[in-house]
């Protein structure tokens, strides 16, 4: 009986050391996977600044044969992962490994990159890519890596300038004064809009439809695809281009996650960022565009205003930043330095 089951029993040992063996390779090759959480307070549709830039890298990687079984992306829209302000600390410490979101949010964490949130700094899109892909954005990357332990991968456009919707018609600058206008929480946002003569108003975007309702704001300030998806255009039906801030989207990646790729595959993946990057600034222009047509099908008059007595009058707020934060001097320099000559 021992010489018939003896060789059952070597089958046996030998068939759970072959499952061991193989489940030892998978587990590695599942260890081998970066699996990246990415966080967007944004839908995910198409008239999204951040799925726009996402889908494209998404993309990227499975098109690479390098890339698309080690990085897997997993995509968590409409802040489904909790608020933006807590979302920039879950990804400092890693628990989110990518984040897409406006520059104005990094601030809590490194409040140099509020530069970017000065009024009329940039005069148009091409100058922000000029810029961020030149030294400006270098020292403003190297700033995120340092202070909260990000590799920016780069920085895309939201979908066009910010311009003001009102209930009442703005022509000319004085008309603004004392509107109570709606603004992001942002220190600059506030100081720029109080000092282009209304009377900034810090707000939820979730409470801005129902405040224009009720009269607690007389308006808005925002990019023409937010205005558009939001729905604000039923009651703000006037549109006034100041084009005041051209705020970046900026990609964040969790410097550990970002060291976990293999470093063979790094410069593929951060290729695959930077055409994805200039994929997304290609269609911003195009969905800007698209969304000022479906506003003024709504109803949405756009009136352009004499934006110099704003740039003027904002002024005080670079200097009180600055007068802060004096090593963003150089920097402010270098994107005033490459200004288009034509600009109003």
């Amino acid at each position: 009986m021992m010489k018939i089951y003896q060789p059952r029993r070597l089958l046996a040992c030998a068939c759970v050391g072959a499952l061991l063996l193989a489940g030892t390779s998978i587990l590695n090759a599942a260890q081998a996977v970066v699996n990246l959480r990415v966080y967007s307070s944004l839908p995910a549709d198409e008239t999204s600044a951040h799925y726009v830039w996402f889908k494209r890298f998404q993309e990227n990687i499975i098109k690479n044969n390098k890339l698309k079984d080690e990085i897997k992306l997993n995509y968590f829209p409409n802040g489904m992962l909790g608020k933006e302000a807590d979302a920039t600390q879950q990804v400092r410490i890693g628990a989110i490994g990518m984040m897409i979101s406006g520059t104005s949010i990094w601030a809590t964490l490194v409040p140099e990159i509020g530069v970017l949130d000065l009024g009329y700094l940039f005069q148009d899109y091409q100058q922000v890519g000029k810029s961020l892909d030149g030294k400006a954005g270098q020292t403003l990357s190297d700033l995120m890596l340092k202070k909260a332990g990000v590799v920016v991968l780069g920085y895309g456009y939201s979908l066009g300038a910010r311009n003001i919707y009102t209930k009442k018609v703005i022509e000319k600058p004085e008309d603004l004064k004392n509107l109570k206008i709606r603004v992001l929480p942002v220190p600059n946002f506030i100081a720029t809009l109080n000092h282009m003569g209304a009377v900034a108003i810090p707000m939820p975007g979730g409470e801005v439809y129902s405040g224009l309702q009720m009269g607690v704001i007389d308006g808005l300030e925002h990019d023409a695809a937010t205005v558009y998806s939001s729905k604000y255009y039923e009651i703000a039906k006037n549109a006034t281009l100041t084009r005041h801030i051209y705020n970046p989207i900026m990609i964040a990646m969790n410097s550990n996650s970002f060291r976990q790729i293999p470093q063979p595959l790094r410069d593929e993946v951060l290729a695959a960022a930077r055409e994805a990057t200039d994929y997304q600034r290609q269609q911003s222009h195009r969905l800007e565009e698209q969304a000022i047509k479906d506003l003024q099908a709504k109803g949405v008059v756009f009136r352009d205003i004499d934006r110099r007595a704003f740039r003027t009058g904002v002024q005080p707020v670079w200097q009180a930043f600055l007068k802060q934060y004096p090593q963003m001097a150089p920097l402010v320099a270098e994107i005033n330095a490459s200004a288009p000559q034509q600009a109003q």
